[in-house]
């Protein structure tokens, strides 16, 4: 007969708060049969996936694991040390959920797995979270925090670096930051902040094969005024093409 079963999901996860936040996440299972009869010192096969967005939204994970429970019927194990099926555990960008935790299980211990159910992560463990900020704001972020942005000195013509992603960019004499169609660091949605200083004028300009506010080969100007700063901000919304706002 076939064996139906119940799960109770515990996800945690336990760091010395000044060590580096670990690539992985403790889980807890505990295993039930139909019956509600525990599933005691029995092999079992798990499948973890997980989705972002929706209970069947986009797989961004998934691994495997051939596990024993307990005497309680309880499973122990750290998502991100399994098998892995498809997806990076320490690329997830936990800032962008919400995210949910499929089950499966074959109580035979094999992959012919019966979906349990999915669990949605109420809340984003808080290390993985600040681990994706500081990804984000580069590796300054270790010095000055998880959230500061590295200001960036910009005082003659080059183009756009690795480095000037989700940073801020101080135009203190007129230049010009050029878009190339190979620059490929930035993602969609990340940002550069960008600030022109007492009178200097900050051009932004796009190279062969980039848009800028859907114009290709378009160009931004911050144009500053004496004692004063003017702020923009240049935002990736798609493959060579981005928006600026402020000029």
């Amino acid at each position: 007969m076939k064996l139906t079963l119940t799960i109770l999901l515990f996800v945690t996860l336990s760091l010395n708060v000044f060590a580096q936040s670990p690539e992985k996440m403790s889980y807890q299972a505990i295993i039930r049969a139909q019956d509600n009869s525990l599933v005691i010192n029995a092999k079992i096969g798990l499948n973890i996936i997980v989705h972002q967005g929706t209970v069947s939204g986009t797989t961004v994970y998934q691994e495997t694991h051939s596990i024993n429970t307990n005497a309680n019927g309880l499973v122990s194990l750290e998502i991100g040390t399994g098998t892995i099926v498809t997806g990076n555990f320490s690329t997830i960008a936990w800032d962008k959920g919400p995210f949910y935790i499929e089950t499966q299980v074959d109580a035979a211990g094999g992959t012919n797995y019966n979906i349990i159910g999915v669990t949605q992560l109420l809340s984003v463990p808080y290390a993985l979270y600040a681990k994706t900020a500081e990804r984000l704001v580069g590796s300054n972020a270790v010095s000055q925090g998880p959230y500061k942005a590295t200001i960036i000195p910009f005082t003659s013509s080059r183009s756009i670096a690795n480095s000037d992603v989700n940073n801020t960019l101080e135009c203190t004499t007129s230049a010009t930051l050029t878009i190339t169609a190979a620059f490929s660091a930035m993602t969609i949605g990340e940002t550069i902040n960008l600030e022109a200083h007492n009178g200097a004028v900050l051009t932004i300009q796009a190279a062969s094969g980039v848009s800028i506010n859907y114009n290709a080969n378009g160009t931004a100007q911050f144009t500053s005024t004496t004692g004063n700063v003017r702020f923009g901000l240049l935002r990736k919304s798609g493959v060579n093409a981005y928006i600026i706002s402020g000029q």
